[in-house]
């Protein structure tokens, strides 16, 4: 599973503005994982409880970012994926004035369970049933 938490100034995004970020960070996994596996978390933060270098803002986004379901192992693809996040997410970060930083981390596939089933290896027959029921079941 991916799981996306998004740390932002309070009132920095609409519940619509969510549903669109939302559907973009989806998008970065479709034909690759199961829909149900992205999981998002905006995290509002007043700016008293936000600080960099020990000083409040109001201006910056934290995005960390939980990749379990599939690693990107490969230099060139990990360049190219978050190249595409910076572009996809440039119109509710950059593009707003907020200033943003990000990271991945990679937890081991084996350290990971859904509904206490361990999800099937990718290109199973487990995982095409999981990808098109769009949700866990014993296999």
């Amino acid at each position: 599973m991916p799981l996306w938490n998004i740390y932002h100034p309070e009132n920095a995004y609409t519940d619509a503005d969510k549903r669109e970020i939302a559907d973009r960070i989806v998008g970065f996994y479709d034909g690759f994982l199961p829909r149900f596996y992205v999981n998002v978390l905006f995290q509002p933060l007043p700016a008293a409880s936000f600080l960099i270098g020990g000083e409040p803002t109001d201006d910056f986004v934290r995005i960390r970012v939980e990749h379990i379901a599939r690693q990107i192992e490969d230099p060139a693809e990990q360049e190219r994926f978050m190249n595409h996040v910076a572009q996809r997410l440039a119109p509710f970060i950059g593009e707003r004035g907020l200033r943003w930083e990000m990271h991945i981390g990679e937890t081991p596939f084996g350290l990971w369970t859904i509904s206490g089933l361990k999800p099937p290896r990718p290109g199973t027959a487990a995982d095409l049933k999981w990808r098109t029921e769009n949700r866990p079941s014993p296999y």
